[in-house]
């Protein structure tokens, strides 16, 4: 594991998956903008490292995140919008092309639940808990949460959650949705890291970086628009090496051998 003791998201590869963990465990890893700086740091870093293949993030001791640090949000209010420095977009982490999969270890609150539903999937201990918390600190709806929330547990149920900003525990979260994979017993970072060395042993990066793509572009879209644009993906992914690949190693029964994703910066299209 990289990073001082008192640094603020800790790094740690375990073969093809990089796991980021919130390190603020005294305060359950309330956000603070130095926190948040090095988390899309990190996630800027692992989106072109050839050898990292999914992260899975998570949260020191007894919390995944509660939220923004409410001593810090007090100042917000003495700091005009000016005087603000420019920052990255919050929803940074759905941008990334490789797998995001948090590993929920206990309270997701506020931000902190925004952030758990920016991971592509959830896998939840259970002490995971989410709460919206936003109408009880006289707040609204943040980061797009009001869009996200209702796609994953249904319209009533994300308005109840919205406005009552009641706690949910791992059981419940489990049953609508908030939760993909509830852990009981054992780890819940290690079941993650399970999955997330499975989806890098055998899955293409590059077709899982254009599935990504898919499930976000065809959200609000028509059946019909989503055949068309999956077509012309399909065309595409025939012309690669990963179909090769992929359809040659299962005949030879043997593990694939897919490439990296390409650098942001190349030419080559994903």
């Amino acid at each position: 594991m990289t990073g001082a003791p008192g640094e603020l998201v800790l790094a740690d590869r375990r073969g093809p998956v990089l796991v980021l963990t919130f390190n603020r465990p005294a305060k359950l890893n309330a956000w603070t903008d130095e926190l948040e700086d090095l988390y899309f740091d990190l996630l800027d870093a692992a989106e072109d490292d050839p050898d990292v293949r999914a992260v899975v993030v998570t949260g020191a001791g007894r919390g995944f995140c509660a939220g923004a640090d409410l001593q810090r949000l007090q100042a917000i209010r003495e700091v005009s919008g000016a005087d603000r420095a420019p920052r990255r977009p919050r929803d940074l982490p759905l941008t990334l092309r490789k797998p995001l999969i948090g590993a929920i270890n206990g309270v997701a609150a506020g931000l902190g639940m925004v952030e758990a539903l920016y991971c592509d999937l959830r896998f939840g201990s259970s002490s995971a808990r989410f709460t919206t918390a936003f109408a009880q600190r006289g707040l609204i709806a943040e980061y797009g949460i009001s869009w996200l929330l209702p796609r994953l547990v249904g319209h009533g149920r994300a308005t109840d959650l919205l406005l009552s900003s009641r706690m949910v525990d791992a059981e419940e979260a489990f049953r609508t949705g908030l939760i993909d994979h509830l852990v009981p017993t054992g780890s819940v970072v290690d079941a993650a890291v399970a999955y997330a060395a499975d989806l890098a042993r055998h899955c293409s990066p590059a077709s899982m970086a254009t599935i990504k793509s898919q499930l976000s572009n065809d959200a609000d879209g028509t059946y019909a628009d989503s055949v068309t644009r999956a077509e012309g993906l399909m065309l595409q992914a025939f012309r690669g090496s990963d179909v090769v690949e992929g359809v040659g190693s299962h005949l030879d029964k043997r593990p694939p051998n897919f490439p990296s994703l390409p650098v942001r910066s190349s030419d080559v299209p994903v």
